[in-house]
Formats: C-alpha cells, structure tokens, sequence
C-alpha cells in the first residue's frame, strides 16, 4: 500500500501490525506449553494445579489475539482507504 501511496503510512499501522505478530508468537508459545504439558504423564490423584494455568495463559493470549486482529483488520481497511485514487 506504501507503493500505490508513494508515501509511508502512519506509524500507528505497523506498530498494530507489529502488535499483532506479536501476539500470534505468544500464542504459538502457549499453545506448545499446553501440548507439553498434556504429554507428560497425569499422577494419580487430584489434577494438578499447573494445567488450569497453562490453559488459562493460553485463553488470555488467545484473547490479546482476536483484539489484535480486530485492530489490524481495522487499520489496514484505513490504509486501504487512503491508498485509493481520489
């Protein structure tokens, strides 16, 4: 879009596109922890305590997630409208 423009577009679209990479990562990252911590062995007695935190960090990063995209969809639907010809 920074082509069709010939002008750089404001810094608050790559800080939300930034925003947004960077909470695909910490989601990936929760996710892992959560298959690694379902692979180990589950000890006979009560559940651990462990897994309702790893499943509650990835439910948070989740949540960082799909408000970051609804901000990037946002801004790049600006960036689109400002790239257009007038």
């Amino acid at each position: 879009m920074e082509r069709l423009r010939s002008s750089p577009l404001h810094a608050n679209i790559s800080a939300a596109l930034d925003k947004h990479l960077d909470s695909i990562h910490v989601v990936q990252a929760r996710r892992k922890e959560e298959i690694l911590n379902a692979s180990t062995p589950q000890r006979h007695g009560p559940p651990r305590c462990q897994d309702e935190r790893v499943v509650l960090a990835l439910a948070a990063a989740l949540r960082a997630l799909c408000q970051a995209t609804r901000t990037v969809r946002t801004v790049l639907w600006c960036a689109f409208q400002m790239s257009l010809p007038k």
